[in-house]
């Protein structure tokens, strides 16, 4: 059971990681203001998640939880960094940042599944809700940047 949990929470670890770089990069070639103090603040809780996380498995014996972003998401990044180059705007970044919450929000569902002890349980819990709130509202911001572009 340790096993597993522990498992499941380097999992979340690596999205948390991957969700804060995303919101770097999507912070640094954002236009928008708004924007870029939005996936600022994201990136800042996905990095105080990363750390909630990594605490826990610590108490749970794991000595150094990983802290690195996967290499999907810096391949990731280097799309959004591609597109930014070739004049990708706003509506661009969005639907890049969208597709990472979109995992994230799949990895925290997959979490709540795995029958986690109750205190983990509700740390994931509690974190599951902000990044689905989260995802919520990149999709919203999207489908806005997307009207206005067609406008």
């Amino acid at each position: 059971m340790i096993d597993n949990t522990i498992d499941v929470i380097e999992k979340l670890i690596e999205t948390c990681r991957d969700g804060q770089a995303g919101y770097l990069e999507a912070a640094e070639y954002a236009k928008n203001h708004e924007l870029r103090a939005f996936f600022s603040q994201q990136a800042l809780e996905r990095a105080k998640f990363a750390g909630e996380l990594e605490s826990e498995a610590r108490h749970l014996g794991e000595a150094d939880p990983g802290r690195k972003p996967s290499v999907a998401s810096t391949l990731h990044r280097a799309w959004i960094d591609l597109k930014h180059k070739f004049g990708g705007g706003d509506a661009s970044i969005l639907e890049s940042v969208e597709s990472g919450e979109h995992n994230a929000r799949n990895n925290y569902h997959e979490a709540l599944q795995a029958g986690l002890p109750r205190d983990v349980q509700a740390i994931v819990e509690e974190q599951a809700e902000s990044v689905f709130a989260a995802h919520d509202q990149v999709r919203t911001l999207q489908d806005m940047y997307k009207d206005r572009s067609a406008a």
